[in-house]
């Protein structure tokens, strides 16, 4: 999935999320694992606010979107903030290619369940972790499925920022345990709207750990991604931190 022109809106209807409480968990567990400079990657990057606090932070950041619009909004925030360097790829996770090793990777607000159905979901996290030198760190976060079932399931919302109206609708597909998205957008004056839809599919703890064991990547910690504390059976988020194997044949390659 890649945003057209829900890019050029997004950060209006994310105004509540909390990057700065993000920014200081993702950061507090690079240093933990003794990463304070070097090579990161930030996968499904978006319109780049967590990429941006990395890089203000001494990290060299890579900032990898599907999505061209996301990417130009990311490379104009950065022009405004004076920061240069950044390296910035539209690519396919299933297909990523960052051109050697990165000492961290990090994902966040859902991208990964963005990938697909389990199978292209575990390849995506394979391929990231090709990447990823040994004893490198992933940090990933992802809705869980009692989110998509309880919280996102066939449930409509009505936003309106700055002359946009948005409508978001959700329509949960048990079965496939994913939920489709539609967003329609209207600009106060202009006649004409932008439709966009997508699918996010929700992916059980086992899930989690079994590709990541496919991927040579050691489950360090998996809690709330809110409250950043203990899983609850309401928890809405997961928040995945995992070591990346030294061993030689700790991942496969998707070719």
């Amino acid at each position: 999935m890649a945003y057209g022109a829900f890019a050029d809106v997004y950060d209006l209807f994310n105004e509540d999320a909390d990057y700065d409480a993000l920014y200081s968990q993702v950061h507090a567990r690079l240093k933990a694992h003794g990463i304070e400079n070097g090579i990161v990657a930030d996968l499904g990057c978006g319109t780049g606010d967590l990429t941006l606090m990395l890089a203000q932070a001494g990290y060299d950041m890579i900032g990898v979107d599907l999505s061209e619009e996301m990417l130009c909004v990311l490379q104009d925030k950065a022009a405004q903030l004076c920061i240069s360097g950044l390296l910035l790829l539209r690519q396919d996770l299933t297909q990523l290619d960052l051109f050697g090793t990165v000492r961290a990777a990090v994902s966040t607000f859902d991208t990964f369940n963005h990938i697909g159905p389990y199978a292209q979901f575990e390849r995506a996290l394979v391929r990231s972790a090709l990447f990823i030198e040994p004893g490198g760190v992933f940090l990933c976060d992802m809705n869980t499925p009692y989110k998509h079932a309880r919280v996102l399931a066939d449930h409509r919302y009505e936003m309106e920022a700055d002359g946009v109206r948005c409508t978001w609708s959700n329509r949960f597909d048990e079965a496939q345990q994913c939920t489709h998205i539609t967003v329609e957008m209207q600009w106060d004056g202009d006649a004409h709207s932008e439709t966009e839809h997508f699918v996010e599919y929700a992916y059980t703890r086992a899930q989690i750990e079994r590709a990541c064991e496919a991927a040579g990547l050691f489950i360090e910690e998996l809690c709330d991604g809110e409250t950043f504390g203990p899983l609850r059976p309401q928890s809405e988020r997961f928040l995945v931190t995992a070591v990346k194997r030294g061993d030689k044949n700790c991942n496969r390659q998707a070719n």
